[in-house]
């Protein structure tokens, strides 16, 4: 087993962020258990907004946010010396507490906007502001002490590279498994994963480096033009090779 002290490893991103290739790329890791979006049920429980599989994910996830979080910060699962937990930045709404943060390493997962709500509104339309996680990522961000950014452009265009820079920055021994899975998901995806991961299903490993910026117009401009300078807030900040 690799490894060496025990970790907790929060990573913080919007939809369509890569977030799910990464908890793969972790999940590959011998000595990693990982978690879906924990406070998705509690999320959809609190605000009644509709998603997509509601039900399914009402019913298969914890709904009381105070239980989660005491989840998040008890002894790893399944023995492992690590734990990689995959957070959507939304569903920390007014009301969740936040103190636990400050006993996981916190990594935030960013990518640029136009390529989120391109991607996004793929899966649902009309997307806000609200939805995507910009405006919150920004504010975990300055909540956390010593927070590592970590741009999923990056990642695609030299996943073996930044993959070693990320496990250096958490102090972490890089693990070559994490560059590929097996297809056809994982044990542990959340309920969700039917309508959103057909493509991280199907895949082996990260996908390609990325092409130009989708060109957006209308409602879409300007999403992404709201969005746009929490994202540069922390692009700043991000971690390179």
């Amino acid at each position: 087993m690799l490894g060496i002290g025990k970790m907790k490893i929060s990573m913080w991103s919007g939809p369509r962020n890569l977030s799910t290739a990464m908890m793969y790329s972790f999940g590959a890791r011998s000595d990693c258990a990982v978690w879906d979006e924990p406070f998705y049920a509690s999320y959809l429980a609190t605000t009644g907004l509709d998603h997509p599989m509601r039900d399914e994910i009402l019913a298969a996830g914890e709904q009381v946010a105070a239980k989660v979080a005491a989840c998040l910060i008890e002894e790893n699962p399944d023995g492992k010396a690590h734990f990689y937990q995959k957070h959507m930045t939304q569903h920390m709404i007014d009301g969740v507490d936040r103190s636990w943060m400050k006993q996981v390493k916190n990594v935030f997962l960013i990518r640029h906007p136009a390529r989120v709500i391109a991607s996004y509104a793929k899966k649902r339309q009309g997307p806000t502001l609200d939805d995507i996680g910009f405006w919150q990522q920004a504010e975990l961000f300055e909540q956390c002490d010593d927070p590592i950014v970590v741009d999923s452009h990056d990642i695609r265009e030299n996943p073996d590279g930044m993959l070693t820079a990320l496990c250096n920055a958490l102090g972490l021994p890089f693990d070559p498994e994490m560059l590929s899975w097996p297809t056809g998901g994982h044990a542990e995806d959340g309920a969700w994963a039917p309508h959103w991961y057909g493509a991280v299903h199907s895949s082996t490993g990260f996908a390609g480096a990325e092409g130009p910026l989708p060109q957006l117009s209308g409602d879409y401009a300007e999403l992404t033009k709201k969005a746009l300078p929490f994202y540069q807030k922390l692009a700043v900040a991000k971690i390179s090779v």
